[in-house]
């Protein structure tokens, strides 16, 4: 896929290393996240302090963080997690409903993104909307 600038969406992920979210609870955050996205491989990398959690997917590589909330203010984030399925994504939405969070949107396909695109929307502990998403080539 060509973006409006003519960057590769493979350029544009390349952009992102990692996201840190500011959460009430690191130790709550850490592990909804291990558990509610277990389908797409993520787990609990680091610790490297007390008030901060490195969760990484399959690679190992540490890109999504969680860490004491510095600034309560109003700061919504969206957070897409890629899954290597269709069956991933219905496994989170299964998750996240067994974990009491708030879906969004029950899995399904988004045409108006494109004709592959599967997804879930939940709100983590903090009400972030996060989504679990996979890509079907066609």
């Amino acid at each position: 896929m060509i973006t409006a600038s003519g960057a590769s969406a493979a350029s544009l992920r390349a952009v992102i290393d990692h996201l840190a979210l500011q959460v009430a609870d690191v130790d709550a955050a850490a592990a909804f996240y291990v558990r509610v996205f277990a389908p797409l491989g993520v787990r609990e990398a680091m610790r490297p302090g007390p008030d901060v959690v490195g969760l990484c997917g399959p690679d190992g590589r540490p890109q999504l963080w969680v860490g004491r909330a510095v600034d309560t203010g109003h700061r919504p984030v969206h957070l897409a997690l890629t899954a290597p399925s269709r069956e991933a994504v219905d496994e989170v939405f299964a998750l996240a409903r067994d974990a009491g969070a708030e879906i969004l949107h029950e899995p399904r396909v988004w045409p108006e993104y494109h004709a592959g695109y599967y997804g879930v929307f939940l709100r983590d502990p903090d009400g972030n909307n996060v989504e679990a998403v996979h890509h079907t080539v066609r």
